[in-house]
């Protein structure tokens, strides 16, 4: 597609998704990913990356087979911490599953979204440890451009060539649906051919991990980590820290037909709204949630007896799990009965701004095979958990259109709406 794309035209352009690169605890790479998904086994361990002996959670799902040496030469690598790593590397994931290259591409014309909670804090937490013990001439410099959010979309540009529109937002655990839905807009208006869009996270360092075991978010079922994180489940008791990344290549419908590309599945709505209430606490009544999932039905054009699907944020927390439940059933209403839920946590922890990511990925793969994946460790629902959340070994059925949820601190309600590439194609016709 030329330059100017349809810049001005009245009529939204169509954005479907044709890459996936996910990062995580099950998996690394799509096969990987959904093999470890479809296993049913949760891979949260005790931690091994610190000591984490003093706070009174003890376990994460860590991702333990990332090698750097599989993406960046040496001397990259050392540059680069962990959480760039990932970003860069779960964007080269996603290029090779969209059999797409950077020089295929007008670089003016590809977008690049991020999302992250945390950023290079991990990383800044190490060297403050250096400068206490040893100096200042002992940190490492390359630290003021590694911590600040901003080097996920930043280094992944610099990687690449996309000289589009770039932004990593900050918006806690909703980041990384903002930037899928961000990305959307994007190609949606006419202001970008392609994006790269994703989520990524590397928190796991005593300082981001203690301090949300202090603030007692976080589970205490340390002597049963496969078992800890259990969305809905009458027994839970917080959320399971996790790491990693998931990045998707997003293009305009007919930039991707034109070079006969693999569809996953059509973007179709989003929407973004605010509790307005407490920095950590969900709002009781769930209305602005709902009102998020609302919005993204209404911009889909779709009912909400349309829905087939939910992968919900289902954090494994008791307030959370149980408003969300609450708002699911307000927007559906009588077909919230009718409609899977899944909670995917337990197979990759709550890995903050990856996970809407990670989830739009679970979502698509979903649409693709048929299949909703389970919600590991349901034993019995808790108080206000009351739909069809998939047990067992997940649930083979026709997928369709997926409503995928994402919340965080703030107050922050994401949604995206996602449909089966044929749906799109019978639409086109």
């Amino acid at each position: 597609m030329g330059r100017e794309g349809n810049i001005g035209a009245g009529t939204p352009r169509r954005v479907v998704i044709t890459g996936l690169g996910p990062i995580t605890a099950s998996g690394i790479g799509v096969d990987a990913f959904w093999t470890g998904l479809h296993g049913g086994v949760s891979p949260v361990r005790r931690i091994s990356r610190f000591d984490a002996s003093p706070f009174r959670t003890r376990v994460a799902a860590q991702v333990e087979d990332f090698e750097p040496g599989d993406f960046f030469d040496r001397q990259e690598a050392r540059r680069l911490d962990r959480f760039a790593q990932f970003a860069r590397a779960a964007t080269e994931l996603a290029l090779r599953d969209a059999s797409l290259a950077p020089d295929q591409m007008d670089p003016d014309r590809v977008a690049v979204q991020m999302g992250s909670a945390l950023g290079g804090m991990a990383y800044a937490e190490l060297q403050v440890g250096k400068l206490l013990r040893e100096g200042v001439r002992s940190v490492d410099p390359h630290v003021v451009t590694s911590a600040y959010c901003g080097a996920a979309s930043c280094q992944t540009a610099i990687a690449t060539g996309f000289s589009g529109p770039n932004s990593t937002n900050a918006m806690s655990c909703a980041s990384g649906t903002i930037a899928v839905g961000d990305a959307f807009r994007l190609i949606q208006a006419g202001l970008a051919d392609a994006a790269v869009a994703g989520g990524v996270e590397a928190p796991l360092a005593p300082l981001c991990f203690g301090a949300f075991a202090i603030a007692r978010a976080m589970t205490r079922r340390n002597d049963d980590p496969e078992r800890a994180c259990r969305p809905f489940d009458r027994g839970r008791d917080g959320f399971v820290m996790g790491e990693g990344a998931c990045v998707l290549v997003l293009e305009e419908a007919t930039h991707a037909r034109a070079r006969g590309a693999r569809v996953y599945a059509e973007v179709i709505g989003y929407a973004v709204t605010n509790d307005a209430h407490h920095m950590v606490a969900p709002r009781p009544d769930g209305a602005k949630a709902a009102a998020a999932m609302r919005l993204a039905l209404r911009a889909a054009g779709v009912l909400a007896e349309d829905v087939d699907h939910v992968n919900a944020h289902a954090s494994s927390t008791p307030l959370n799990d149980s408003v969300e439940s609450l708002a699911i059933r307000q927007v559906l209403g009588e077909h919230a009965s009718h409609a899977s839920v899944s909670g995917t946590k337990p197979f990759y922890g709550h890995a903050l701004g990856a996970s809407g990511a990670i989830e739009a990925a679970v979502a698509c793969l979903s649409i693709r095979d048929g299949w909703a994946p389970p919600t590991l460790n349901l034993e019995e629902p808790g108080e206000g958990c009351d739909l069809d959340y998939v047990s067992g070994r997940g649930r083979s059925q026709a997928i369709t259109t997926v409503l995928s949820n994402s919340f965080g601190f703030g107050g922050i309600n994401a949604a995206l709406v996602l449909r089966a590439p044929t749906q799109a194609a019978e639409a086109d016709a």
